[in-house]
């Protein structure tokens, strides 16, 4: 039986899972390779394959979606599909890739044990010692006070015993706020105890924000990631504004264009992480992370519409605004869906 020939050989003459008559690479059949390894390679080859999907359809995407973002999304709405990865099948690589770097940098939402990183301890404990040093100041000086002593205030002027007491309750209130901090158990958000949004759902995920800001975070990562996908149908609607008056358009060239676009900011943002851990500056990250994205909304706009230079300017100044409106709707949503939990 053909299946049962060595599969190490350089190619069969019939492909070993359909038994087709092959006459290249692939079998026109089933579409399985001709030569398949038997080796270790092999297996970490599937792995990788299974898991991420990486193939030359990727190699072939990645360079077109950073310099080129429009004309790839042009050739895949136009049909050029088994070229390229997928737009959902890169958005939900980046979101992947993501959150495999924020757990590899220890960036986990739900670990605030950062709080109890030497470097931070260390820098609350010099402000409590200095807050603890302030207050037995202003009591010793209150005392000097008492003795008839002549006491200055910070301006200058003569103190008095209400403006003595005044600083000692600011310097106790400073010192309990460090102790606080210090302790883990300081609000996160500081919303105000009457906070009143109008969303029940929104008002109670604040609430557990504040009460609990490690499980609040928790959640806020699990539901992203979930929910992530999301962002998809929230963006079209805004992309269709900006050329719903055209039939040359449909929503579903505007669903691979939002797609093919949040998977590079995503890939990117995460790009920006790793290089803020790696050492760059941070005045450089933050100017990357506005001046990069606004050129490649403008670059996919304008190629894979095919606009002027000056419509794609000014749909990428709308998109970039309707962009936050997005996000901050999206992270809206999360905490209401936090609420339920």
């Amino acid at each position: 039986m053909a299946g049962s020939a060595d599969a190490s050989s350089a190619f069969q003459d019939r492909c070993l899972n359909c038994e087709a008559p092959l006459d290249g690479p692939y079998c026109r059949r089933c579409g399985q390779k001709a030569h398949l390894h038997r080796s270790i390679g092999a297996i970490g080859h599937d792995l990788v394959h299974g898991i991420l999907h990486l193939d030359g359809k990727f190699w072939r995407t990645l360079p077109l979606l950073v310099w080129r973002p429009g004309e790839l999304t042009r050739r895949y709405v136009h049909g050029e599909r088994v070229k390229f990865v997928s737009p959902f099948g890169m958005f939900l690589f980046s979101i992947f890739v993501m959150f495999a770097v924020l757990q590899v940098f220890g960036l986990s939402l739900s670990n605030l044990d950062v709080m109890q990183s030497g470097a931070i301890q260390q820098s609350i404990g010099v402000a409590r010692d200095g807050a603890t040093r302030e207050l037995r100041e202003a009591h010793d000086r209150r005392a000097a006070f008492a003795r008839g002593e002549r006491v200055l205030q910070a301006n200058g002027q003569p103190a008095t015993l209400d403006s003595l007491n005044r600083e000692i309750a600011g310097a106790r209130e400073q010192l309990d706020a460090i102790v606080e901090l210090g302790s883990g158990t300081g609000r996160f958000v500081d919303t105000g105890t009457d906070l009143d949004t109008g969303w029940a759902r929104l008002d109670k995920g604040l609430e557990k924000f504040n009460d609990n800001p490690g499980l609040a975070l928790y959640k806020l990562q699990a539901n992203g990631y979930k929910f992530s996908w999301l962002l998809v149908p929230l963006s079209v609607p805004f992309v269709w504004l900006l050329f719903f008056w055209t039939r040359r358009f449909r929503l579903y060239d505007h669903t691979v264009f939002v797609t093919y676009s949040l998977a590079f900011m995503t890939l990117f943002g995460t790009a920006l992480m790793v290089l803020g851990f790696a050492g760059v500056v941070t005045p450089v990250i933050a100017s990357a992370g506005i001046f990069i994205p606004a050129v490649h909304v403008y670059r996919q706009l304008k190629q894979a519409y095919r606009l002027h230079w000056f419509g794609a300017l000014v749909r990428t100044f709308l998109l970039l605004n309707f962009c936050v409106v997005t996000a901050s709707f999206f992270f809206v949503l999360l905490l209401g869906i936090g609420a339920l939990g």
